[in-house]
């Protein structure tokens, strides 16, 4: 008797569960159903990859013994704002300089992957036309340097001694935090996550942090395109951006939204978006809107099953671009990745917005081929083209015809990928890398 009232008593309260489900579900998916429960609307997420995510490929044949970092900088309490100089770092370039000859070529992109022989290697995506030349004149700028560059915080809280030393005009944490550090000259974009089928944050704590963020200019979702980060269909996205959109002009007014940043703007994945585009427009009735342009410019593999960014969720494809270790680090497929996303916004009648680049930098490890001289060169080499490139045809007319408006390296620090990390926490200091921040934006 006892088993059986048990069993009775748990589909009772499976079946009760089901129905609070179904109708949460239909409250969220009416007109205006998001903002009048101020609550997370359920979507289907995409299933989710192991907890490791593979987008470091295998070790290189050949692989080179790790190269000690220079000395770091001595970040003194004592004078903030002031580093001590690092007898080993070379010059800044100067503007005229060309940065595709910063960057030597990492030791891996000589050496091929191992291959797999389970699958066939699918054709690449042929790479695009060759850019258009950039003005030498410069034009009228809408930002300041240090308005420009940004900082992704990964593990290290931004606080004022480490604005002051880096010199950064922004920064984001992949969150919402209205409670983090923000001053006269760094700003916060708040981050709303659509990991597993979820918004975060939402209902009360979602409208705390747009009253306590007045104006902000909000993201919504981190890298929707990638199965071990957002990992949203295009469907899906374009569902909860149409509500939140809804939610957030409605709460603030005054405030922007940003699309998602893809992880890096391929053909591949700007037929993702294309998706996005054209469901919106099939559900709505109108086209999306779209304050800020978003996008990440990683350089990574795009085969399903492999190494890299894989294949964006809904999509049947087995393969994009085919990169190899050693284009992780190429100024040219930068530059011409960021060349391809503004033509395609142009092509989409979006020329006359702003585009910020929310996060890219050096992912594979020293021992890849990718030592701290190396990610220097690579950093001040893309901060120079997004600063400099420009083009009447394709840029912001608002913003003297520039490509990019503002930018930001991955990261203040990050456990997982530290290669690129501005700031080492053990010892107070910054890296090599780090210095190297601060001496261009505060030259």
């Amino acid at each position: 008797m006892r088993g059986r009232a048990s069993t009775v008593l748990a589909l009772a309260l499976l079946a009760g569960g089901l129905a609070l489900v179904a109708g949460g579900l239909f409250a969220a998916l009416r007109p205006g159903g998001l903002a009048a429960l101020g609550a997370t609307p359920l979507f289907t997420a995409t299933p989710q990859p192991t907890l490791t995510e593979p987008i470091l490929p295998p070790p290189p044949t050949g692989t080179l013994s790790p190269t000690a970092s220079p000395p770091p900088a001595v970040v003194t309490s004592s004078t903030p704002g002031t580093t001590a100089a690092v007898s080993t770092a070379a010059p800044l370039p100067s503007p005229e300089e060309d940065p595709a000859t910063l960057v030597p070529r990492a030791t891996g992109s000589s050496t091929p992957l191992p291959s797999s022989p389970a699958s066939p290697t699918p054709a690449p995506t042929p790479l695009p036309s060759p850019l258009p030349a950039t003005p030498t004149t410069a034009p009228p700028s809408l930002y300041s340097l240090r308005e420009r560059v940004g900082l992704g915080s990964g593990g290290q809280r931004v606080t004022a001694e480490i604005a002051n030393l880096l010199g950064f005009g922004w920064y984001l944490d992949w969150a919402v935090r209205p409670a983090g550090f923000r001053s006269a000259g760094v700003s916060y974009m708040p981050m709303i996550r659509l990991k597993d089928g979820q918004i975060h944050p939402s209902g009360d704590a979602l409208l705390a942090a747009v009253d306590a963020l007045p104006g902000a200019l909000w993201l919504i979702g981190n890298e929707p395109d990638v199965k071990w980060q957002d990992s949203v269909t295009a469907e899906a996205y374009a569902e909860v951006y149409h509500g939140l959109y809804a939610l957030l002009k409605g709460r603030d007014p005054t405030c922007q939204v940003a699309i998602g940043g893809v992880s890096q703007p391929t053909p591949l994945r700007l037929r993702y978006l294309d998706r996005i585009l054209e469901v919106y427009r099939q559900r709505y009735g109108q086209e999306m809107p779209v304050d800020v342009w978003n996008v990440h410019n990683f350089v990574l593999r795009e085969e399903r099953g492999s190494w890299g960014v894989d294949i964006p969720p809904g999509m049947d494809d087995a393969a994009g671009r085919l990169y190899e270790i050693g284009d992780h680090d190429d100024l040219d497929l930068f530059r011409r990745q960021l060349v391809e996303f503004r033509r395609w916004m142009k092509e989409r009648g979006q020329q006359n917005k702003p585009l910020i680049v929310t996060e890219y930098g050096i992912l594979m490890p020293n021992e890849y081929g990718f030592p701290p001289e190396a990610v220097r060169q690579f950093m001040l080499g893309t901060f120079e083209i997004m600063r400099t490139l420009r083009d009447p045809t394709l840029g912001y007319p608002a913003d003297g015809d520039r490509l990019v408006q503002r930018w930001c390296w991955f990261s203040l620090q990050d456990d997982r990928y530290p290669t690129g990390d501005l700031f080492d926490p053990n010892s107070g200091r910054l890296t090599f890398v780090g210095e190297a921040f601060a001496r261009y934006t505060q030259p």
